[in-house]
């Protein structure tokens, strides 16, 4: 079983060594290169102003988050939902930037950069010299990314579970079975004990009087036939074994 975190966030500006923080944090799991319905999403207090660039990004206005709760009081249960999974961002150097300059403030870990799988990287690479930016790979892979009017940390989660889906090969739901076929499956294919098996009668395999008879006279007619040798068997009454053939 594979683990994934599809991971996104927004932020107050571009660069974290200039003071920028996270005001939303969004991400979904994967099983298997399957969502499974759990999420994590929240808005933070990045107690600091947006600037305006960004906010025209994503919409998110200091009103919005002054309210939320600040990065420090959400870290326990984001550590919880991301686990050691892997983690698949979009141009993965951004929001890994930004996580670790967050746990660097309290103390935490810094998050290594090979638990991240950028997507960005994997386009580049498979579309040399082509756009792939989120929406050029939504039009590219006929996503529907009609919703997306601004940036938000949970709707370009969603999308880029689609985008790496495609990405390394896209879903193959003939290969998939549910629970139910499974657990189902060894009732159908169980062989039967072998007490109840029904056993077939025995075939007859020796050979008929007429053709043990016809079997001799052939014997007889051989000089000193191997056969007579080996199995001590002598000639039928009246006949020789000295007759050539």
């Amino acid at each position: 079983m594979t683990r994934e975190i599809v991971l996104d966030t927004e932020t107050t500006g571009l660069v974290p060594a200039e003071g920028h923080r996270i005001v939303e944090i969004g991400a979904l799991e994967m099983i298997n290169h399957m969502p499974t319905g759990k999420t994590f999403h929240v808005y933070i207090n990045p107690e600091r102003p947006i600037d305006p660039d960004a906010m025209a990004i994503h919409g998110i206005t200091d009103e919005r988050v002054a309210g939320e709760p600040v990065f420090a009081e959400i870290a326990d249960a984001f550590i919880e939902f991301i686990g050691d999974s892997k983690l698949v961002i979009h141009n993965a150097s951004f929001d890994m930037g930004f996580i670790n300059a967050e746990f660097e403030r309290l103390g935490q870990p810094q998050l290594p950069a090979d638990r991240a799988i950028d997507t960005l990287a994997l386009a580049r690479r498979k579309f040399p010299g082509a756009q792939n930016s989120l929406d050029a790979l939504c039009r590219r892979f006929n996503i529907d990314n009609s919703h997306r009017e601004l940036h938000g940390a949970m709707v370009d989660t969603d999308l880029l579970a689609d985008v790496y889906i495609e990405l390394t090969g896209g879903r193959q739901p003939g290969l998939t079975l549910n629970v139910a076929d499974q657990t189902a499956a060894p009732a159908a294919t169980e062989m039967m004990p072998a007490a109840t098996r029904k056993m077939r009668s025995p075939r007859p395999h020796d050979a008929s009087a007429e053709e043990k008879a016809a079997h001799e006279a052939f014997i007889d007619q051989l000089s000193d036939p191997l056969w007579r040798r080996v199995t001590g068997n002598q000639p039928s009454e009246g006949q020789s074994s000295s007759t050539q053939l």
